[in-house]
């Protein structure tokens, strides 16, 4: 069977990793989430003082690079591969409200794009992979044979990630979420190294009023279209 590359761009919390995952897995497909791997950075820049409210030590987080190691682990309890930091999994760690908060700080940093752009192309060298991101489409794989792009009302998004932080115990308001998925569409948006752009020749899907099946019900039939042409 054909393998293709499928990049998927689009705004915080529009259930691109769920779609992602659900993808992979039904075409035994690799699955990398590249959102992960910023988080997991940003972890690195929080816990030595790299980066605060209204501070960040660009110059040390650079310089700290070399010594940051990622990769993913499968979970087979799970059934998706969970982020490790150093050799540490700091998956329930990096999906906290206080990362996603300085998360596109971090994603800013022209230096971090490029350490984890290489290591995230090398991965996809072979195809087979579902990848997720805000420059997949547009820096990763421009050459990608399906490139989906997902949007939903910063609202939607907001609720979406406030039951989630909710469920999980996190004590955080739907108000302070509203304003952290605001913040990070402008800052996505407007940076100058890779900002968040819809590619030309992706496909744009707004999922504000799709439930998760529908979303993957039509995806999948893009995707299936790809791989039978």
């Amino acid at each position: 069977m054909k393998k293709i590359t499928i990049a998927i761009d689009g705004f915080s919390s529009t259930g691109k990793s769920t779609l992602a995952k659900q993808l992979a897995k039904h075409l035994g497909y690799i699955y990398v989430d590249t959102g992960a791997m910023y988080r997991a950075i940003t972890l690195f820049a929080m816990e030595n003082g790299y980066i605060s409210k209204d501070f960040l030590d660009k110059e040390s987080l650079v310089n700290s690079l070399s010594s940051i190691k990622l990769h993913f682990q499968f979970n087979a309890d799970l059934g998706f591969a969970e982020m490790y930091l150093n050799e540490v999994n700091v998956e329930k760690e990096i999906r906290t409200i206080e990362v996603s908060s300085f998360v596109s700080k971090i994603a800013e940093i022209s230096e971090v794009r490029v350490k984890l752009v290489e290591q995230q192309q090398e991965m996809g060298k072979n195809k087979a992979i579902v990848m997720d991101g805000r420059d997949i489409a547009t820096v990763v794989f421009p050459d990608a044979e399906l490139k989906i792009f997902m949007t939903a009302s910063p609202e939607t998004r907001a609720q979406r990630r406030f039951d989630e932080l909710d469920a999980k115990g996190d004590t955080v308001t739907y108000e302070e979420v509203l304003a952290n998925v605001q913040e990070r569409d402008y800052i996505d948006t407007h940076r100058d190294d890779s900002p968040l752009v819809m590619a030309e020749d992706a496909i744009e899907i707004d999922n504000s009023y799709l439930t998760r099946e529908e979303q993957f019900d039509a995806v999948l039939e893009l995707v299936e279209e790809k791989i039978n042409t």
